[in-house]
């Protein structure tokens, strides 16, 4: 029971320490596939934006805080820290996630593809 229960200690202690949750269960390459979406607004180039701000560095960044990057004023006053979470809480549906925003993107309604995204985002950052 000790044994179990430490084992179980370490393993939470290290999602915590690494803040990768829901990249846990996504898969990057298929990601890599459902990022194509995305592609025709966002890059994963570091302070190259399109229509929408580059997404490298987003994990921990604060919402509107993309150097370079004219945002709206609902992204700039949300101060919405980006994690795991809270980006496939935003990606499931924008709009509603966060009204008067810009995104025109409808969102992604598959559980599975948020978590796949978000594992290729993962490996997107440390890739660089």
């Amino acid at each position: 029971m000790v044994k179990s229960g430490l084992f179980s200690l370490m393993i939470v202690g290290a999602v915590a320490f690494t803040g990768h949750t829901a990249s846990a269960a996504g898969d990057a390459e298929a990601g890599a596939r459902v990022f194509r979406q995305c592609k025709a607004c966002h890059t994963l180039e570091a302070g190259k934006h399109r229509v929408g701000p580059s997404l490298q560095g987003v994990f921990g960044r604060i919402s509107g805080t993309a150097e370079g990057f004219r945002y709206s004023g609902a992204m700039r006053d949300a101060a919405i820290v980006w994690d795991d979470e809270t980006i496939a809480a935003y990606l499931e549906r924008p709009r509603q996630y966060l009204p008067r925003n810009r995104m025109a993107f409808a969102g992604l309604r598959k559980e599975q593809d948020r978590l796949d995204v978000i594992a290729y985002l993962h490996e997107a950052q440390t890739a660089e």
